[in-house]
C-alpha cells in the first residue's frame, strides 16, 4: 500500500472495496439550491443580484477554496499568519461543499486512494458522467475497511476548525442576514443558492473530466488514475483545472506550471507574497523528487515555463524523469 501523511491502510483491498449510499443531507443541500436555481431564481434575475452572485462566487473559490481549503490547509504549500488562515478557510467553509476537517478528509481519501494500483470508481470519477454526478453531489462511498486517518493536532484540536465543522451548512444562514438587508431575496437566492450550485457542481464537472480526459503532460507510473488539465477551466476554476500538473506536484502552490496556463490562485497568492503577508511558499522545485513520475508530453521540451515573480526561487526548474 502507498500510503500517506494522513492515510494509513495495510489492506490491499481497501481503497476499492465498498457501496456508494445516498447521503440525505449532501443530497437535499445540493438538490434544495438546484431546484431554486433552476426555478425561482430567474424570477429574480436583476443586475445587483448577478454582480453580489459574482463577486461572492470569485471571492469563496478564489481565497476560500483554492488559497484556503486546498493548497494551505490540505497541502500546506505556503505559510500565513494565523488570522489570515481562518478567514480564507472560513471563506471555504462558505463555498458549501463541507467543512474545513471534512474537506481535509475527502481530499485526502481521494489522493490516498488514486495512488494504489486500483480504487473504487467514486475516488476515481470512473462511472459514466451521469452516474458519476449523482454519485459526487448525492452520495458517500462506504468502504469495507476504511484506512486510517491522522490529521494534525492543529486542524483536528483547533476549536476554530471544530466549530467550523460543526456548523458549516449554518454559516449560510450567517451570511443570508446581512445579503437579506442590503438586497432583499434576489440578493439571497444569487448569493446563497446560485452560488453553491454553481461552486458545487462546477468543482464535480473539473473533477469529472480531470480524472478521464485532458492534456497529460506527467505520469504518475503505478497510480489508478492519471489527472488531466482542463484548459477550457484554467481560469474560472483559479488555476484547479491543471490537474495533470497538481499529479505531479500535490505540494505546489503553483498549479499553473506553465505562462499559457493561467492560475489566478498563485496571482493572488504572489502578490500576498510581494505585500509580506504570506511566506515560505512550495514549488516543484522545492518538492522531494518522485521516482514514480515521468514525463509525458512530447511537446514539453519547448513550452515557456513560469518564472515566479518576487518568490525566493529565482530560477523554476522542474525535475523530471
Amino acid at each position: 500500500m502507498k500510503n500517506t501523511e494522513r492515510v494509513y491502510s495495510e489492506n490491499p483491498n481497501g481503497a476499492w472495496l465498498g457501496v456508494v449510499k445516498w447521503s440525505p443531507v449532501k443530497s437535499v443541500w445540493f438538490l434544495s439550491n438546484l431546484v431554486i436555481t433552476l426555478f425561482v431564481a430567474p424570477l429574480y434575475l436583476s443586475f445587483s443580484a448577478l454582480l453580489v452572485f459574482l463577486v461572492l462566487t470569485g471571492v469563496t473559490l478564489c481565497f476560500g477554496h483554492s488559497l484556503g481549503m486546498y493548497r494551505l490547509l490540505i497541502h500546506r504549500s505556503y505559510e500565513c499568519p494565523l488570522w489570515l488562515e481562518y478567514l480564507f478557510v472560513y471563506a471555504g467553509v462558505l463555498v458549501g461543499m463541507a467543512g474545513p476537517i471534512g474537506m481535509v478528509k475527502q481530499h485526502d481519501l481521494r489522493d490516498w486512494a488514486q495512488r494504489q494500483t486500483k480504487c473504487h470508481d467514486f475516488l476515481l470519477h470512473g462511472a459514466n458522467i451521469l452516474k458519476d454526478g449523482w454519485w459526487q453531489l448525492n452520495c458517500d462511498l462506504r468502504l469495507v475497511d476504511p484506512p486510517t486517518f491522522n490529521i494534525e493536532r492543529r486542524i483536528a484540536g483547533s476549536f476554530f476548525y471544530r466549530l467550523m465543522e460543526s456548523t458549516w451548512l449554518l454559516q449560510q444562514l450567517i451570511l443570508a442576514f446581512p445579503l437579506f438587508w442590503l438586497g432583499g431575496i434576489s440578493w439571497v437566492i444569487w448569493g446563497i443558492s446560485v452560488r453553491v450550485v454553481i461552486s458545487i457542481g462546477g468543482h464535480w464537472l473539473v473533477g469529472y473530466f480531470a480524472h478521464n480526459q485532458g492534456e497529460r503532460t506527467w505520469k504518475v507510473e503505478g497510480a489508478a488514475v492519471q489527472g488531466h488539465n482542463i484548459r477550457v477551466a484554467g481560469l474560472l476554476s483559479m488555476g484547479e483545472a491543471w490537474h495533470n500538473n497538481h499529479h505531479a506536484y500535490p505540494g505546489s502552490a503553483m498549479l499553473g506550471l506553465y505562462k499559457d496556463e493561467p492560475d489566478p490562485g498563485w496571482w493572488v497568492l504572489n502578490a500576498l507574497y510581494n505585500l509580506g503577508v504570506v511566506k515560505n511558499i512550495r514549488l516543484p522545485e522545492q518538492l522531494p523528487e518522485r521516482a514514480e513520475l515521468v514525463v509525458e508530453a512530447s511537446n514539453t521540451n519547448h513550452r515557456v515555463k513560469r518564472v515566479p515573480e518576487g518568490c525566493e526561487v529565482a530560477n523554476f526548474i522542474k525535475r523530471t524523469r
